[in-house]
Parts: structure tokens; C-alpha cells; sequence
């Protein structure tokens, strides 16, 4: 599956069913598989296997069975394990020269969760938020940009599920740092923000996905077309501003394609590409304060 390979000479295990796999004279074969609490497989969870110096040797995913295998140089190492909803797994392996270490189950904990921000009227901070974009230009490259301006608010209801939130963003706060691009995309060919000043998203669904992972499912009108859209959102806590506000953060990201809002301005290169690539992806990183408390 994943492999650290040395000079030639391999050798296989021998009997059960690593026989026959290739194995350097100086390496080994560590393997494990993560499961969660009731012993089911996580799977893509992360693992990083550190040398004794700190030095990272491998880092990959778990495969759809939870399991990990690898062939690594024989020594002393340090795996970490992380997974969305899990509390962090620290443990040690020492692999040796032309054998199997197996470290058997590692089973994952489920981490607390953060405390969820209490009910009520909340607002974005614009001044510590940001709505950006990435979109592909000429086949090869990625242009980001951001809009500078926008307002927000959210209502946190008694079961988060049941909260709300509203979006204005002004279409003319495009900036991606080159004027005359963004000329252009304010114009006719793109945005048309004579006719469409703002985009809005409303929502009114939000699903719990495990762990600090939410799903905001709302209506985004943009370009005169409403399409719904779903924010797949972290959710990263409360903390507490310089000024002792109650502040609360998450990060949340989308595509979205340029045909389902009549974005369909195009033009192609000589060789047939696509000036402007059809999907776009939105980054959001939003602060929120209670409506009364955000400070000047």
C-alpha cells in the first residue's frame, strides 16, 4: 500500500499473508488497523510514523478497512493517528529487520466536542472574516480572490439544527488584486452588478455530520438565480476577543459551477482550453459575536 523503499536485495516474510510481498534487507513491515469505540474500521483517518529524532517518515490515510501498511526501515518510531470527532492516537512501534510488526487494533476515543455558542441573535465580524474564491485560468493555473464586503447574521436557536442564518454580499467588493480583471468581472460578461449588486445565501437547515463537521444547506441567489448550496462547515469553537467578547469561528467551503447561475461568458485559447474554468470554490472563515457586543 504505502512503501519506503532502500537498495535491492528484498526478502519476504515468511508464512501468513505478507509471504511474497518484497521487503528491503534493512526494512520491515508495520501494519495496524484503526476502529472506533463499537470496533468499526475509520476510515481516511490521518497517520503520521515519526523517527526518534522527530522526523517524519510516512504519512498517509487509512484504506477503507481502517488498515495501515508499510514498509519502513527497521527502528524505533512514533505513529500518530487522527480522524474527524476522535480524540488524537500517540503510540510507539519498533519495526526490525525483514519481520512483521504488527500493532494489532488501534481504537480511537471520541473527542469532546466544543461547546456550541448559546441561543440567540449573533452577527458577523467582517473586520476578522472572509469570503474567498479560487477559480482555474487557462487549464493551469488558480486565480483567488475574495469580496471585501459583506454582512451577515445568524440566529442561534435552542437546538442548533434549528438555527438560521443570512448572507448579503456586495457583488462590486470583487478584488483579485488586478483592476481591470475585476472590471471585467463586474461587467455585463460576468457579475453584472449594475443589474445584481448583491448575492444573498439564506439558510434554515443546519445537520450535524460528526465531530466539529456541519452541513449549512441554504438558497444562494446570484446572478438573478437561486440554486441551493450546502456549506460543508468545521465548526472551530468559542473564544474570547481583546476586548472580552464572546466570539465564535468556523471555516466552510463549496463549489460552486458558473452554468447553474447564467455565468456563461467564455472564451478558448488557440489550443481549445477554457480561459476560465467552469468550477469555482468558495472558502469562507467567519467570526461571529453576539448582535449587542460586536465592538467598533
Amino acid at each position: 500500500m504505502f512503501g519506503l523503499f532502500g537498495k535491492r536485495g528484498p526478502r519476504a516474510p515468511r508464512g501468513g499473508p505478507l509471504a511474497g510481498l518484497p521487503v528491503p534487507r534493512s526494512a520491515g513491515v508495520l501494519s495496524c488497523r484503526v476502529l472506533d469505540p463499537v470496533s468499526e474500521p475509520v476510515r481516511q483517518a490521518e497517520f503520521v510514523l515519526s523517527d526518534t529524532a522527530g522526523r517524519k517518515v510516512l504519512a498517509g490515510e487509512t484504506d477503507p478497512y481502517g488498515s495501515v501498511l508499510a514498509t519502513v526501515p527497521a527502528g524505533e518510531y512514533r505513529l500518530a493517528v487522527t480522524a474527524e470527532g476522535y480524540a488524537p492516537y500517540h503510540g510507539n512501534a519498533l519495526v526490525t529487520e525483514n519481520a512483521h510488526a504488527g500493532l494489532g487494533d488501534v481504537l480511537l476515543q471520541i473527542a469532546p466536542q466544543p461547546p456550541l455558542p448559546e441561543p440567540g441573535d449573533w452577527e458577523i465580524d467582517p473586520m476578522h472574516s472572509q469570503i474567498g474564491f479560487t477559480a482555474r485560468h487557462i487549464g493551469l493555473a488558480r486565480i483567488h480572490g475574495r469580496f471585501n464586503s459583506f454582512a451577515g447574521a445568524v440566529r442561534i436557536a435552542e437546538r442548533m439544527e434549528r438555527s438560521a442564518m443570512h448572507v448579503v454580499i456586495d457583488a462590486a467588493s470583487i478584488d483579485t488584486g488586478v483592476r481591470m480583471r475585476d472590471d471585467h468581472l463586474r461587467s455585463g460578461d460576468f457579475l453584472d452588478v449594475g443589474a445584481y449588486p448583491t448575492m444573498e445565501f439564506f439558510s434554515e437547515r443546519f445537520v450535524h455530520k460528526g465531530g466539529s463537521r456541519w452541513a449549512v444547506t441554504g438558497g444562494l441567489t446570484l446572478h438573478g438565480v437561486s440554486r441551493t448550496v450546502t456549506l460543508d462547515t468545521q465548526y472551530l469553537g468559542l473564544g474570547s476577543g481583546l476586548q472580552g467578547e464572546t466570539r465564535c469561528a468556523c471555516r466552510a467551503t463549496t463549489e460552486l459551477h458558473r452554468e447553474d447561475f447564467t455565468l456563461t461568458w467564455q472564451t478558448l485559447l488557440a489550443r481549445g482550453i477554457a480561459a476560465v474554468g467552469s468550477s469555482i470554490t468558495i472558502d469562507l472563515d467567519v467570526q461571529i459575536v453576539p448582535k449587542a457586543t460586536r465592538p467598533a
